[in-house]
């Protein structure tokens, strides 16, 4: 008996998706409710599970446009109990033709920069999960490419070795080459021990069920855990077959090192420790995503009228405090205690908190300043004059009021 599983209907204003990435493969055994394939609408990207047990087969492939209620694939239910009975019988013939190794075949599949929307004409490659000269199979993913409006996963589109046309960092237009796969016949003994391993580790039970699924993060949930800084690795996913879901990555919270690595700042910190009056600068490349969000905003506060906020601060503590020392403090340093001092010190903590703040752009880089400059003005007898006070946050009270 075959199951067939059609596209769901998603909303009402949606009549048609896109097969994003199949995760599973044709002729797969899949359990109920297991997750097949990734489906992306021009609204949200939504999880297709299997509603049935039994065997795999695709009908659409990745790419594929399909409307509303169309099938998009088959499950035979009827296979469901054969399969258990495969691994045993083929495992001899897949240990004698895993010995011979891979076959070259001669042919070289060149891998381009796939079609991404129809405004985007250029992405840059954000960094490569598979090393240049590693064995690759079908379908596996490769790299990770960024536009101007999303990431996306590069796959595979033939098994062999990768050979890297395009370096990280590098921006492509649509159709430049990206890789090269040297086509080849069959699997490396390695990955046949490792499967052969795998198999027996499977045979005794485990207290966890992990598939593809486990640790992977959706679209939306990789945007926020990369805003925040945030590995997938440190966060659990509490979705299907432990995938990371949206609510996971808002809820995450970045982990405090661990004692090791406490140990490993402690050995270094002697030559870290940065000297008083230093003026270092971190530079990083803004991703394709990020460099239009910059370009927008800046045209937004150009092009449309801003609105001013106040916030109400109890400066009562920092009055009495003031009262009870500026004499002692004129006597002391020479110069009176004035407000601008606090108000410095406490500008400078916050830049050093948030130092995206205190950063630049300078090109198609975020220059982060590692150094507090800080201008106040100043009515002096000729106007407004607004002096720069270097390095505050390494400048006591009596300093910063010395120098305004």
């Amino acid at each position: 008996m075959s199951k067939e599983i059609k596209v769901p209907a998603v909303g009402e204003s949606i009549t048609e998706v896109t097969v994003g990435q199949w995760f599973k493969k044709d002729g797969d055994q899949v359990e109920m409710d297991e997750v097949l394939c990734e489906l992306e609408s021009d609204k949200a990207t939504f999880e297709l599970p299997a509603e049935a047990a039994g065997t795999l087969r695709i009908k659409a492939q990745e790419g594929d446009t399909l409307e509303i209620g169309a099938v998009i694939c088959v499950i035979d239910e009827t296979g469901s109990g054969v399969s258990s009975e495969k691994p045993s019988a083929a495992a001899p013939a897949e240990a004698s033709s895993g010995s011979a190794g891979p076959k070259a075949t001669g042919e070289v599949k060149e891998m381009v920069v796939p079609t991404v929307g129809e405004s985007i004409t250029e992405v840059t490659l954000a960094n490569w999960l598979k090393a240049d000269g590693d064995f690759v199979e079908l379908d596996d993913i490769i790299a990770e490419v960024d536009s101007d409006k999303a990431t996306f996963e590069l796959p595979a589109e033939a098994t062999g070795i990768l050979r890297h046309v395009a370096q990280e960092g590098e921006t492509l237009e649509i159709g430049g080459l990206i890789c090269k796969i040297e086509v080849m016949e069959g699997k490396p003994a390695s990955s046949n021990s490792e499967t052969s391993s795998s198999v027996a580790a499977s045979a005794t039970p485990s207290p966890s069920k992990e598939s593809y699924a486990t640790g992977h993060a959706s679209p939306a949930a990789s945007k926020i855990l990369a805003e925040k800084g945030i590995s997938p690795e440190e966060v659990k996913g509490s979705g299907k077959d432990g995938r990371i879901t949206k609510e996971d990555a808002q809820s995450a919270q970045k982990q405090a090192p661990v004692a090791k690595q406490e140990k490993k700042e402690e050995s270094v910190a002697q030559p870290a420790i940065r000297v008083a009056g230093s003026r270092d600068e971190k530079r990083e490349k803004m991703s394709s995503l990020r460099r239009t969000v910059s370009r927008r905003l800046v045209a937004v506060k150009n092009e449309t009228a801003m609105l001013t906020t106040f916030n109400e601060v109890n400066m009562q503590p920092i009055m009495d405090l003031r009262s009870k020392y500026k004499e002692q403090f004129k006597e002391k340093h020479g110069v009176g205690l004035g407000f601008m001092s606090f108000f410095t010190k406490a500008v400078c903590v916050a830049l050093q908190e948030w130092p995206a703040v205190n950063a630049k752009i300078d090109g198609n880089e975020i220059v982060y300043h590692d150094y507090c400059d800080i201008s106040i003005a100043v009515s002096a007898p000729k106007g407004l004059v607004v002096p720069v006070i270097r390095n505050a946050e390494g400048l006591s009270f009596d300093q910063i009021e010395k120098e305004v």
